[in-house]
Order: structure tokens, then sequence, then C-alpha cells
């Protein structure tokens, strides 16, 4: 009897698990076992590594890596470093507070796209921006800011996107922490500064965790904001793999395999990699 109430709670999870380990189990196998074909001019396929070698020698694929990784860790990391004191702001409601909530929310309901062309003809040329520049005496003509090398309007859309999930993940962990706590570091002689390092900071770190980890896969892959306002001599490693694909016939499906290989590496590699410096920070920050 114990045994099946033990039991009882995994096997309630299966259907809500079956379907996603089953579709993630397809997709990358189909991913990785693509990478290692190739298909030659007569169209026979065989087993081979030349799509690795071929994209590893490739500088445009570690400049399109290392930009994604560039854009993702940027995205995650001002998303949720301007997120979590508007969450702590928030924590107790208070007159209009609702109604801030509901703003800062807002982004979610526009499509990514739309976000996009918006912000390019924000400040284009001709765009409100510049023209208000200009008017104002600030600069003698307008400033060319659409689709800058430096990729600073990805990272703007980036953070104006994903702000809002960070605001939603980090606002529950944050409402859930005591008042009790709080008083008890303050009556040990904890200041403001220092209940924000001992006290929210540790146990708010999960929640940190997964802010970061999920706004940073979703920037690395993001293929919309790159392809609309994004650097044109730079390829996020989403529009890399679609020209793997569309530019090198026979063995595009290959070569664009081993970068989605790749990019879920990243993903995942970064992922760790975060959420381990954020452990690493909190704890620090909490001696």
């Amino acid at each position: 009897m114990s045994s099946r109430r033990t039991l009882a709670p995994y096997l309630l999870l299966i259907p809500g698990l079956a379907p996603i380990i089953v579709l993630m189990t397809l997709v990358i196998g189909m991913a990785v076992s693509q990478s290692v074909t190739w298909t030659d001019v007569s169209g026979k396929v065989s087993l081979s590594l030349e799509a690795w070698r071929v994209t590893f020698e490739s500088d445009q694929f570690w400049r399109a890596f290392l930009y994604s990784a560039r854009i993702g860790t940027l995205g995650a990391i001002l998303s949720v470093a301007f997120a979590y004191p508007v969450a702590l702001w928030l924590r107790r409601p208070f007159a209009g507070s609702d109604l801030v909530s509901a703003l800062i929310k807002a982004p979610i309901l526009v499509h990514g796209l739309v976000a996009a062309f918006l912000y390019v003809n924000f400040v284009s040329f001709q765009g409100f921006l510049n023209v208000a520049l200009v008017g104002l005496g600030l600069a003698a003509r307008p400033i060319r800011m659409q689709n800058d090398p430096y990729a600073i309007g990805v990272v703007v859309l980036q953070v104006w996107k994903n702000m809002p999930l960070a605001f939603l993940i980090l606002s529950g962990s944050v409402r859930a922490i005591s008042d009790d706590v709080l008083n008890a570091a303050r009556d040990l002689g904890a200041g403001t500064f220092g209940r924000l390092r001992r006290v929210v900071l540790p146990l708010t770190l999960r929640s940190l965790q997964a802010a970061l980890i999920i706004i940073f896969i979703g920037a690395a892959g993001d293929y919309t904001f790159q392809a609309v306002a994004g650097p044109t001599s730079l390829n996020s490693m989403a529009q890399f793999m679609v020209r793997m694909e569309t530019d090198n016939g026979l063995q595009g499906v290959s070569l664009a395999a081993v970068v989605a290989v790749m990019l879920m590496g990243l993903s995942l590699c970064g992922s760790i990699l975060l959420a381990g410096l954020m452990q690493f920070l909190v704890k620090r920050a909490g001696r």
C-alpha cells in the first residue's frame, strides 16, 4: 500500500512528461543523425563526419556562434537585471501597483516580428527618434541606428520582450518571502542591503537561474529580431542554419543539422554556465 502511494505522484506525471520526452528525443535524434550523413553529387547518402569538418572550418560559423552566445548572454542578464528591482518594488501591493504590473507585462501581447518592425521604424533615418534629435538640435543630421553593427537594437528588443517574462518568474518567488523572515533579519541587525544579499537573493536563487536559462535559450536561438533589426554583416546561429540549408544543395540538410546540434549545445552549455555563475555570485554576496 505504501509503495503505491509513493509511485502514484510519479505516475500522474507521465501524461505530461511523456509527450515532451518523446518529442525532444525525436528532434535531437533527427538532428544528430542528419549531421553524420553526407550526400555526394550522385545523390548517394553515407555516414560521414564531412559536414562537421566543413562547418568547423567556416569562419562565418564561428562568428555566428560567438554572436549568438553574446546576444543570449546580454539579453538574459539585462532582462533579469531590469526585472529584479521592479519585482522587489511591487512585492507589496500599493495604489496603482496592478496598473504598473499590467504595463510591464504588456510586451508579452506583442508579437516579436511586430516589435522588430516598430523598432526599425522608430530608429530609421526618417523615424521619430531621428526627427526628434534633429528637431531639438541635438544632431546635425539623422544618425544611422537601424541594423547597427554592434547589435544594440537586437539587445534592446530582447530586453524589451523578455523582461516581462523575467518579471513573472521572479515576482512569485519574491512575494513568497515571508515578512517574518525579513523582520527577523532586521532584528538581527541586517540593513536593507544586508537583507537583500543574505536573505532575498538566496531565497530567490532558483527563480533567478530559471529566468536566465529560459531567456538565454530563446535569445541565443532568435531569428526574428536578428533578421529584421540585426547587423547586416553578421548572422545568428538560426540565420546561419537556414543559409546552410538553402545554399548548399544536397549537402545543405547535413550542414544545417550540424549547426542545429551546435545551437542545442550552446543553449545547454550557456544555461549551465549562467546558472552556475549566478549561484556563485549569490553565495559570494551572502558571505
